[in-house]
């Protein structure tokens, strides 16, 4: 069993178990959260309306906060001796999803 689950203006591929690093949440690190489901897919019954898969409890729990690596912005216009490099770290969230709907993490 998997489902789509959104956080941070992105979507993500979960199964119970899994690793995943999100958008920045303002929570401890061993803290339990709960995600908002788009999509379940149980084998073979897919679950496609969001106000039905909503329902569907994703269980995860945070691990660390860190910062992501380092994105490299860079602008360039030619002819003109204009170049500007910048740097940028996102803060990042690592959670373990523990549990999609009946589903558990080993």
């Amino acid at each position: 069993m998997y489902a789509i689950v959104k956080t941070g203006g992105k979507q993500y591929k979960v199964a119970p178990g899994d690793k995943i690093n999100i958008e920045k949440l303002n929570v401890e690190p061993g803290d339990k959260v709960e995600l908002e489901a788009i999509c379940v897919v149980d084998g073979d019954k897919v679950e496609a309306d969001p106000a039905k898969a909503a329902k569907t409890k994703v269980v995860a729990t945070v691990l660390e906060q860190f910062k992501g690596d380092k994105q490299l912005v860079f602008k360039f216009k030619k002819r003109k001796n204009y170049k500007k490099l910048r740097g940028h770290r996102q803060n990042l969230t690592r959670v373990k999803i523990e549990s999609v709907g009946t589903a558990k993490a080993e």
